[in-house]
Order: structure tokens, then sequence, then C-alpha cells
């Protein structure tokens, strides 16, 4: 990662971590993902900005394996997703040969514009829900 990458990388998910996220989450129509944490143990919920279509819940991760959420998928895909108020269980997957850019495409305008401004490694996440 380059310098100003990794600059970007660090401004970024400061502001998400201390202001952006503590704030959104609170929001009962923000869509949230719930990971369980991979040292904790604990539940993790992180504001995302994806779509559901069918069974599936789809999300693009702006710093693929190096954002929170998908270590702590990579350590246990079961997950929960907040959708319009309502709960869902699923399992996470990491599609590494997804294009991600074209996926965004598909996804809520506004997020998928931020997620282009501020992305440095896309990945796209498929949650397969159960319920």
């Amino acid at each position: 990662m380059s310098r100003y990458h990794e600059f970007k990388f660090r401004a970024v998910t400061t502001f998400q971590k201390r202001v952006g996220n503590p704030v959104t989450k609170l929001l009962p129509f923000q869509t949230l993902l719930e990971t369980t944490g991979r040292k904790s143990g604990l539940p993790r919920r992180t504001p995302v900005g994806g779509r559901r279509i069918g069974q599936e819940f789809w999300i693009v991760s702006e710093y693929g394996e190096k954002s929170q959420y998908v270590r702590n998928i990579q350590a246990d895909p079961s997950v929960r997703v907040r959708v319009k108020g309502r709960w869902h269980h699923g399992t996470a997957h990491l599609l590494h040969e997804d294009d991600a850019r074209a996926r965004l495409k598909s996804l809520p305008r506004m997020n998928s514009a931020a997620v282009r401004a501020v992305g440095t490694n896309l990945l796209t996440v498929r949650v397969d829900l159960t319920d």
C-alpha cells in the first residue's frame, strides 16, 4: 500500500471509528452488519451500505481484508444483518473473484459513491440469509 493510501486508510477509518459509526449505528433505518469479534468473541456492529436481493445481502468492503468486519468474517462467517429494522441471520462469503466496482452499480448509490471515493482495496461480501 502506498503512503498516500495508508494515510487515507488511517484518516478514514479513524473518522469512521470515532465519529461516523457511533452516530449512524444509532439510527433506526441504518443497515447494520453484526459479526463476532475474532479476539473478544463479542458482537460487533458495523453500519454498512448494501442491498438485499432475494435471500442474499450484498456489501462491498472499501478496504478488503484490512476491514475489521472482514477479518471477523474470516474467523467466523456467521453474521446477522439488520435491514429496515429487522435482523436476519446468515453466512458471509468473501468473493475475491467478483468485480467489486461493477457490483457497486447495483448497490445504494450514495454509499457506493463513498466506497469508490475512499476505498483502496474493494472486496465483495455476500451474505446468504437463512431467515
